[in-house]
């Protein structure tokens, strides 16, 4: 199971001069296997959501719920995807995706069977030996994936995992996890600050406020799937295109921000 809550969430810091409210009461729920994607202007928070959940950060007020019970720590119950990849140079393929198993004590055979599974359906099997410097980013992100997902986590966050890729590979990339989603059903909390992106993937888009970060609308994706690429030509998803950059405008200018949100080219 995979039943996210998230119940009246704010997280404020101590600074100089007072404290600073990064987010303000947030309140979400995601179904068992739903794929969620959240976009914002920068600064809004949408990290800060991710770590709440993860429990690497501990709330101001507010609860985060899995499946009912509260969270408090983390745990392999929730796995946390990065914009870096964060592998370890000095372990191969095979070795970086076993790294969670190791942690959880699987024993060495199963660890290995589970982690060569695992390999082999992010599409590396016949990479399983070589070290990340022999990979390109979209080999390397495609690594952190299978690791995430060989502790068979509850629910995947994902933080940007392809902010670092160029726009096709992006593309890819995002075609990809969608295949590899649909055999396993994960929920899924996907962070992007690409609109394209966040509606190609999503069953459910949320909207967040510029600073402090509030939930503005929440925008169920009905397009059919499974998506093809050349889904973003089509009328429908250039009116949630439309909506969304409508939504992010009114928020970064009213927040007299420099750093606009920007829409993907159209391909």
């Amino acid at each position: 199971m995979g039943r996210l809550d998230l119940e009246h969430l704010s997280l404020s810091y101590a600074q100089r001069g007072g404290a600073f409210l990064a987010l303000s009461d947030v309140d979400l729920s995601v179904r068992d296997g739903e794929f969620v994607t959240i976009v914002g202007p920068s600064g809004c928070g949408k990290s800060t959501l991710l770590m709440l959940i993860a429990a690497l950060l501990r709330p101001s007020s507010g609860a985060v719920r899995l499946d009912g019970t509260l969270v408090t720590a983390p745990g392999p119950d929730r796995a946390l995807v990065f914009q870096d990849f964060a592998l370890l140079p000095w372990r191969t393929v095979l070795a970086n995706v076993e790294l969670g198993l190791e942690l959880k004590g699987i024993p060495a055979r199963e660890r290995l069977a589970i982690a060569r599974r695992h390999i082999a359906m992010v599409g590396l099997g016949a990479f399983e030996r070589s070290y990340p410097h022999q990979l390109s980013g979209g080999m390397r992100q495609r690594v952190g994936i299978a690791r995430a997902l060989a502790v068979e986590p509850q629910v995947l966050l994902m933080d940007e995992p392809f902010g670092a890729l160029d726009a096709q590979i992006r593309q890819v990339m995002g075609s990809e996890l969608l295949r590899i989603w649909e055999r396993g059903r994960k929920t899924i909390l996907f962070v992007t600050h690409d609109i394209d992106e966040a509606i190609y993937l999503a069953d459910r888009t949320i909207v967040m406020s510029a600073s402090p970060g509030r939930i503005i609308a929440d925008i169920p994706v009905t397009l059919a799937r499974p998506r093809p690429l050349d889904i973003r030509n089509d009328p429908a998803f250039t009116a949630y295109r439309q909506r969304i950059w409508d939504l992010l405008q009114r928020e970064v200018m009213a927040s007299n921000s420099w750093e606009q949100p920007q829409p993907a080219a159209v391909t």
